[in-house]
């Protein structure tokens, strides 16, 4: 079984959390993607989140929220993503889709079934934390 090691932001809003699709997918996801030889996670998410929807995030400012394992979407059988979400940062300007992203929009629980399975976990956890509705 092969695991897939993503960071990834958490960015919550008015009981909404940020989400982006790719061009080439179908589900939606948190901002972020793998890291680069050499970077900490917090760098890693903070890097993707410039290069996905244009804001520059702090990495030393950024808090680790939750660690989820789950089945990979659009990965071979028996692949998993392990997401390393983090939260804070403060940034400037609205998000706005960039490089690969195709859209980005703000989603409740109620959106569940157009995530990801590990973004599926998330909005159960940001439920829990009375984050989100």
């Amino acid at each position: 079984m092969s695991q897939v090691i993503a960071a990834a932001w958490v960015c919550v809003r008015d009981r909404r959390v940020l989400v982006v699709r790719a061009t080439d997918s179908d589900a939606f996801y948190l901002p972020g993607g793998k890291p680069e030889p050499g970077e900490t996670y917090a760098e890693a998410a903070a890097r993707e989140v410039k290069e996905e929807v244009g804001l520059v995030l702090d990495a030393a400012s950024l808090r680790l929220f939750r660690d989820i394992v789950a089945p990979a979407h659009n990965r071979p059988p028996g692949t998993t993503v392990r997401l390393i979400c983090f939260t804070g940062g403060t940034h400037d300007g609205e998000p706005r889709p960039d490089a690969e992203i195709a859209e980005l929009d703000w989603f409740t629980s109620a959106d569940s079934a157009r995530c990801a399975p590990a973004i599926r976990v998330l909005l159960d956890e940001l439920v829990a934390a009375a984050l989100i509705d």
